[in-house]
């Protein structure tokens, strides 16, 4: 149980329009649906613009007669005439002429002004292309936009692309402020204020990153345009290097003859939690130990600072940027192998059933007895063939069985939904995007994990200590009649009593096991849960069934759990603080800072994983792939391939074959003619038409006749049930029958925690 998964919705991938969506669109026709252009700036489309409308800022319709600037207009001081007079522009002009020469008069009144000042005026017109500006005061700067595209030189200077799908339009870099950029290069920039012309703005180069097509430049573009601290400071660097080895003091146990082993996936980097399972009577004794990472971090340090700005790392599919400078976070903090660390462990007891008697946290010092992977664990329980499988790895398993019991039990949502993995060659590049394998010691260590947090957050409470717990709210209600109604389209119910409970999804989980809906319904409810977020209040987790939660086992990578060893490691040192508003609201403050750090740190993960699908996409524009609609809106449909799980967009224009009414209540695209029906679970397919690094959107359409392909899964359900809902108890014991004997745990993933 590395990281939390909350739910979300695919986004877009580009060619979104901007108008009011109508509901009738005729998709293929010339004058029908365009995807961008159609809107002009703060109003409905003109005639013009429904006619195909125009680009550049400016009203669709075509315009007769120069603007003229408002009396009372903004003003950018720009530069001064011959006789020493200062000129100014408009601080906004959409209009395809230039703007009007505008020059100050000053009186004795008047605040003595300087280039960039913005700057309100009332303003005279003294000939037709002439205006005479009287500063009524200088009002504060602008604040500066960040600007990230690509640098395309010209005569003047140059122009900056961007790359955010946001942006429509480009932007104006004059001749010294292009930082000795190159034809095709990815830039950053600062806007600079005015409206020159055309509606573009100005902006200055400040930094170039290297050419866009480079292999692994999506990670890059993220952390732009996310704006995610990379750069540890001098002073932050400084202390981990300043950072000892470990030693064995007075307050620390000695752990390192206990065979604790890391558990981890091929390519983990820092190995922060380490495991160790024994036989105790009937029940078992459970030891996670974690990396005492607030031993080398002190509040209030420079290791502190960066890491509460950071507030997590961020992995994205080609590297990493972490919380903690590399000294740490992959050298003392992470447990290697033979090695002796610095830990914070919790012991626990359970019974045979998974429930826990007792606990106790330690500092200590440990030494990890092997590197394993999930790949070579399983292996090793599966062969019975391994150095270390009766002394760690059976013990394990076993004690396993318990805590899956208890989970199964305590009833935590259990979703079934293919995860990826985007594998590079030795290039960089984008080799392939395989599905990734879900084993049973993923879910081990997920178990383990969640016990230790368990332990912590009651330790915690029981203290009165202060601390950060993780908190995971039930569904909305109105995501709740939404899933009720896909539901029943699909020839399923939710049955809900006195409160919605994980085990409620359950049932429907596992009637659906193994149906054509699985993945629509699986996806369907991941999309109903709240996010999970942080709080200095013990608030409980709705999807893992839990009153008390909190984040233990990760702090080289989360700071909350940075915070909660800290809180720990004062309670087991006898002098912790006990809370109080002052310390409730710091608290407060920080769970509200690294819940958005976290959210950023999602989105920059998102939107990586999406460029470089993109970039792979781009060989295989063209080809025909089989897919399943996952999202609809007014402006067409989101497809999720089938082998690759890579979401592309249909425009509604795309739909060429009839006139499709957008019906809102069932989420569905209808054709008037033929009554071809798209809706969410429909398989499909599609072949790919656009494909853009640049700015990360990926077109498809509809391969022959897409919206005839048999096998519906809410159609033909909902007719074989005639619109009623199965009974979920007699449908799940008629699946238990049919899977009796598979291995259902394979590609199983859980939300994050």
């Amino acid at each position: 149980m590395k990281k939390d998964q909350g739910p979300r919705k695919p986004k877009a991938p580009g060619d979104t329009p901007h108008h009011k969506p109508k509901h009738k669109r005729r998709g293929g026709k010339p004058g029908g649906h365009k995807p961008s252009d159609d809107k002009p700036a703060g109003g409905k489309p003109s005639r013009g613009a429904k006619r195909g409308g125009t680009r550049g800022g400016f009203s669709g319709a075509v315009e007769h007669t120069p603007k003229t600037p408002a009396e009372i207009s903004v003003l950018i001081i720009r530069g001064t005439t011959e006789d020493g007079d200062p000129t100014a522009i408009p601080a906004k002009w959409e209009s395809k002429y230039e703007p009007p020469q505008i020059v100050v008069i000053e009186s004795g009144r008047s605040p003595a002004v300087s280039e960039g000042d913005r700057v309100l005026a009332r303003l005279r017109k003294v000939a037709p292309h002439l205006y005479q500006a009287l500063i009524i005061r200088i009002l504060p700067e602008e604040a500066k936009q960040t600007v990230l595209g690509v640098f395309m030189p010209t005569p003047e200077g140059g122009l900056i692309e961007p790359i955010s799908r946001k942006m429509k339009e480009s932007f104006l870099v004059a001749a010294g402020d292009t930082h000795g950029a190159l034809r095709g290069e990815l830039v950053s920039g600062v806007t600079l204020p005015g409206m020159p012309s055309l509606s573009m703005a100005y902006a200055k180069i400040t930094e170039r990153l290297g050419r866009l097509d480079a292999p692994r430049a999506a990670s890059l573009i993220a952390s732009h345009m996310h704006d995610l601290p990379n750069v540890f400071s001098e002073a932050a660097i400084a202390e981990s290097e300043e950072a000892s080895s470990p030693v064995l003091t007075e307050g620390r146990t000695d752990l390192r003859d206990i065979p604790l082993v890391t558990i981890d996936g091929e390519d983990a980097r820092d190995f922060d939690d380490a495991v160790f399972a024994e036989r105790d009577g009937s029940g078992w004794h459970l030891i996670v130990a974690i990396a005492d990472v607030a031993f080398y971090v002190k509040e209030g340090s420079a290791l502190d600072e960066t890491a509460v700005e950071r507030g997590n790392s961020v992995y994205f599919p080609d590297r990493v940027i972490p919380m903690l400078p590399e000294r740490l976070s992959n050298g003392l903090c992470s447990l290697k192998p033979d090695e002796d660390r610095y830990c914070l462990a919790v012991h626990m007891w359970i019974d045979s059933k998974g429930a826990m008697h007792r606990y106790q946290f330690v500092r200590a010092l440990m030494r990890s007895r092997a590197r394993l992977t999930y790949n070579i664990a399983q292996e090793a329980y599966n062969t019975q063939n391994h150095p270390l499988y009766e002394s760690v790895i059976k013990p394990l398993y076993d004690a396993y069985e318990a805590l899956a019991y208890e989970r199964d039990n305590r009833g935590s949502l259990d979703l079934n939904l293919p995860e990826y993995k985007i594998l590079f060659d030795d290039q960089g590049n984008v080799s392939e995007i395989a599905p990734r394998e879900r084993l049973e010691s993923h879910r081990l260590i997920e178990c383990y994990m969640i016990a230790a947090n368990v332990a912590a957050a009651d330790y915690l409470l029981y203290k009165n200590a202060p601390g950060i717990y993780r908190v995971h709210e039930e569904p909305a209600e109105e995501k709740l009649e939404e899933l009720k109604n896909l539901l029943k389209m699909a020839g399923f119910g939710l049955h809900v009593g006195a409160g919605i409970k994980a085990a409620h999804f359950n049932r429907v989980l596992k009637a659906v096991q193994g149906a054509p809906e699985e993945y629509l319904v699986n996806t369907a409810i991941l999309r109903s849960q709240m996010q999970a977020y942080y709080s200095n209040e013990c608030l409980g987790h709705f999807g893992l069934s839990l009153q008390k939660y909190t984040h233990f086992t990760s702090p080289i990578r989360r700071y909350s759990d940075l915070v909660v060893h800290r809180s720990l490691a004062a309670v087991i040192a006898g002098d912790h603080p006990k809370n109080s508003p002052a310390i409730n609201k710091r608290l407060a403050e920080i769970a509200l800072h690294i819940s958005e750090t976290e959210r950023r740190a999602m989105l920059a993960e998102r939107d990586a994983s999406d460029r470089y699908k993109v970039a792979y996409m781009v060989k295989h524009i063209g080809a025909t792939f089989a897919g399943t609609i996952v999202s609809l809106n007014e402006y067409g449909l989101f497809v999720s391939l089938k082998d690759t799980g890579v979401t592309g967009f249909i425009p509604v224009r795309n739909l060429k074959d009839d006139f499709y009414t957008y019906d809102r209540s069932s989420a569905s695209f209808r054709g008037q003619r033929h009554k071809h029906q798209f809706q969410i679970g429909h398989p499909l397919f599609i072949r790919v038409q656009q494909a853009n690094p640049t700015t990360g959107s990926l077109i498809f359409e509809l391969s022959g006749d897409g919206a005839s392909i048999p096998n519906h899964p809410l159609r033909d359900r909902a007719k074989a049930s005639k619109h009623k809902p199965r009974d979920n108890k007699e449908e799940g014991l008629r699946q238990r029958k049919k899977n009796r004997g598979k291995n259902r745990n394979k590609h199983k993933s859980k939300p994050k925690t």
